[in-house]
């Protein structure tokens, strides 16, 4: 099952794709000239909203086009053309963007022309963060050789470490048979219940890793030293206070989920040592167990056994959900399986233009892959939810933006065990905990590593062993002796493609913020019920016009409140305590 995204476009010469890219450009153009030289008021502000929106359809259309189909074909060579064509005029839409900010920096009225407009008014908190960033803006003079050098800069390396990861084939040996697979395909080995296979699949792809390692620490020592570049010229004191900003999050908030994963870290190294020993060990669990199934759960689900599940379980909390995910299979919104040149992992692409959104996966028939689509599909419904709104306000932050994902694996598996035997209830417990422990403990190594390469990168370029100590260093703190300190890994650096986002820099703690408040959202619904179905969705569509301090406000959470941290992290020992009861 692959996705058609002919609904984009036919191909990359087609009429279509030829004339917006052209439209495109003509209206990048005119909305840098309209912004640099606007006198700021109520119909200036209005048409450069109307500017910016056209703008931003075309460039979900023709950009998404390119990545999307890069994404399934890392090799495809129209697709790379494409989006080389299309990086400068992202880059002027990015100087449309500046230059609209430092006309709004020192207008001392901006709320009083905001309500003389409707227009302006559904466009408020866009506007707004457009006159704080101000100060932020990069100088006039200098911003479009900084985009132009990001190009072959920052841009090149990220597309170069998605074409050496999509086209990486590991030697590994299976049932006895030489085999050269994918990469995406041996990682997803990790979900054997064969101890041997997850044991092969790890070490061949250690084995691997070295083929690539210096492109790879190129690529990352590229990407993070722009990083640290763009972060002085943008003004910011680092590089994370960059990121916090992009992510309408404040030092605060982090702090306070920072400490409560650090207290988390000990409960969660029980659960490691009591995974070894339901899988026949002592001491601390080997990295290639970590997905290890435990229990005797259904573990050769098809797709069809997935759609089922989905739209019955997910389905029963919102029929608008069901619907929507009988359209993303129909419809051929997903592209299922793993195949050489296709990237690894799992994502959602909105397609605001469209309506619709582009879910890519790596199904290999575990509960985890059931899941995984369950989570991918929650950023669709959440994409729904904000389909009638602005295309300029449907663009969430990272931390809210898996708010819907981690509430559906919540939803799935906690209806799931309500009729759950014994055995189920192990392993989905067990899954749950797993699940967690990636987004609470990887998470943080994960932080912890990015946070010491950016810091290194100050003088240095780190190399491919140096990257590695990092990576062990940063387990051993936070697995500490939950993993068997033999069998870590120390590649991590080198397989998840979040390290080598050059738009988006920490792409960590996001996905720890959305797991906690996920849950604390979750409690609300456990509470209220069905009642709660038109709150959440009035939560998803408030997402990209909010700070995320306020939008969590707006339903009672205090996210610069540790204790409401610990109130989510205690979800996950109690689940904890109760598969120790079972397992005796």
């Amino acid at each position: 099952m692959t996705w058609d995204l002919s609904k984009l476009y036919a191909s990359f010469d087609a009429p279509e794709f030829l004339n917006d890219i052209e439209e495109l450009k003509k209206t990048a153009e005119a909305a840098v000239d309209q912004a640099r030289n606007m006198e700021v008021s109520v119909p200036a502000l209005e048409d450069a909203i109307r500017l910016n929106t056209k703008a931003a359809t075309l460039a979900t259309k023709t950009m998404s086009f390119a990545q999307l189909t890069l994404a399934a074909d890392a090799n495809c060579e129209p697709a790379m053309a494409a989006y080389a064509r299309l990086l400068p005029v992202m880059n002027r839409l990015e100087e449309a963007t500046s230059a609209l900010s430092a006309k709004l920096g020192p207008v001392e009225d901006l709320d009083a022309l905001i309500k003389k407009s409707d227009l302006l008014k559904a466009h408020a908190f866009l506007l707004r963060r457009l006159q704080e960033n101000a100060k932020h803006v990069i100088d006039p003079a200098l911003e479009p050789t900084v985009l132009k050098m990001q190009m072959t800069g920052g841009n090149a390396w990220e597309q170069l470490r998605d074409q050496l990861d999509g086209n990486h084939m590991v030697e590994i040996t299976v049932d006895g048979e030489a085999k050269s697979l994918p990469l995406s395909a041996v990682r997803g080995m990790a979900n054997s219940p064969e101890a041997d296979v997850r044991k092969a699949a790890y070490e061949a792809e250690l084995a691997a890793y070295p083929k690539m390692e210096i492109p790879m620490a190129a690529c990352l020592n590229g990407i993070k030293g722009e990083a640290r570049t763009l972060a002085e010229l943008k003004h910011y004191d680092s590089v994370l206070d960059m990121a916090l900003d992009g992510a309408n999050m404040d030092r605060a908030t982090l702090d306070a989920l920072l400490q409560a994963m650090e207290q988390s870290l000990p409960m969660f190294r029980r659960y490691f040592r009591l995974k070894a020993k339901l899988l026949g060990y002592g001491g601390g669990l080997k990295f290639y167990d970590l997905f290890a199934p435990v229990g005797r759960a259904k573990g050769d689900y098809t797709p069809e056994d997935a759609r089922e599940i989905l739209v019955r379980e997910l389905g029963a909390f919102s029929p608008r959900m069901a619907n929507m995910i009988n359209r993303a299979f129909d419809e051929r919104w997903i592209d299922m399986f793993p195949r050489e040149g296709k990237g690894g992992g799992a994502f959602c692409s909105g397609m605001h233009p469209l309506g619709i959104s582009y879910v890519l996966a790596n199904f290999e028939g575990s509960y985890g892959s059931v899941s995984t689509l369950a989570h991918e599909l929650g950023h669709a419904y959440h994409n729904e939810c904000m389909k009638d709104l602005p295309i300029l306000m449907a663009d969430y932050p990272m931390p809210l933006a898996e708010t819907a994902s981690i509430f559906n694996e919540t939803l799935l598996a906690q209806r799931i065990l309500e009729s759950a035997d014994r055995d189920t209830r192990i392993a989905l417990l067990e899954q749950q905990l797993s699940d967690a422990a990636q987004v609470i403990v990887d998470i943080m190594s994960r932080y912890l590593f990015e946070s010491e390469v950016v810091a290194r990168r100050s003088d240095t370029t780190l190399s491919p062993r140096e990257l590695c100590e990092i990576m062990l260093d940063a387990q051993k703190r936070t697995y500490g002796d939950g993993l068997d300190p033999e069998y870590l890994h120390p590649y991590m650096w080198a397989c998840k493609s979040h390290y080598y986002s050059t738009d988006v820099h920490f792409y960590n703690f996001p996905y720890a913020f959305g797991q906690l408040f996920a849950v604390g959202v979750y409690a609300l619904y456990q509470k209220k019920g069905a009642a709660f179905l038109p709150d959440y969705e009035k939560l998803l569509r408030a997402a990209g016009s909010g700070m995320v301090r306020d939008v969590a406000a707006s339903v009672g959470i205090d996210v610069a409140d540790v204790n409401f941290w610990r109130s989510s992290l205690k979800v996950f020992e109690k689940k904890l305590e109760e598969l120790e009861k079972l397992v005796g």
